[in-house]
């Protein structure tokens, strides 16, 4: 009896922890075709709102939150979103909480999407520090953070992750061109060829992320300043 106690025990542990993501609210649908899925900017106002994805429970898999809620956004047709803050009781804002949040679903005509250019991002992995350089200045990143920096059209930038048997690569960008996004992570992450919603590029530990789920990472992270 004893032993049946503690696996059931065990077994409640792992559902309450368990992550769940479900469309909590569908306002309308829309047909397309579009597989990206941006932040939506604040000056889209043509985009047109159609429900709401929640999100239950904490989980370090960050590629695998943001495929189920990629997937739930294509049920009803979004292409962009925007994380909804729950409310206090007098109605402001609460802090964003990994284990429980909302996102808000839109389409917005491509035509309307803002284009971001010359800027890099570098997130952090989820569970530690992660200490990188770039052009031979040095940075710590914490977990679950990521900086952002703007980038000079034709400039040279190399990043290493100063470690032994670290990684190291170069990146340049022309006037113009869209922001880059790298993760830096000592897990060994499988790249994603499908070109939606995951990571199509890893060198050693720095992952260059597609913009779908960088865009994601910038919502649910958080920016620390470049010191």
């Amino acid at each position: 009896m004893k032993n049946i106690a503690i696996i059931l025990s065990l077994v409640c542990a792992q559902f309450w922890s368990a992550q769940n993501v479900y469309l909590s609210k569908v306002e309308k649908t829309n047909d397309n075709s579009d597989k990206f899925f941006y932040k939506k900017g604040e000056s889209a106002t043509d985009a047109v709102y159609l429900g709401e994805v929640e999100v239950q429970g904490f989980s370090k898999d960050d590629a695998l939150v943001f495929s189920m809620i990629y997937k739930k956004a294509k049920e009803i047709g979004a292409n962009t979103f925007t994380v909804k803050p729950f409310e206090n009781i007098d109605g402001t804002p609460q802090s964003f909480n990994p284990s429980n949040y909302k996102i808000a679903l839109y389409y917005t005509p491509k035509e309307k999407l803002e284009k971001q250019s010359e800027e890099m991002y570098i997130f952090a992995s989820s569970e530690k520090d992660q200490k990188i350089s770039i052009n031979k200045k040095d940075y710590t990143v914490s977990p679950r953070s990521f900086l952002k920096l703007k980038t000079v059209p034709g400039e040279v930038y190399t990043i290493s992750t100063k470690k032994l048997l670290g990684s190291t690569i170069k990146t340049q960008s022309k006037a113009g061109d869209e922001n880059v996004y790298f993760q830096i992570s000592a897990l060994k992450v499988k790249s994603d060829t499908s070109g939606v919603g995951g990571l199509n590029l890893k060198s050693g530990d720095i992952i260059g992320l597609e913009k779908s789920y960088a865009e994601f990472l910038s919502a649910i992270y958080k920016e620390e300043q470049p010191k």
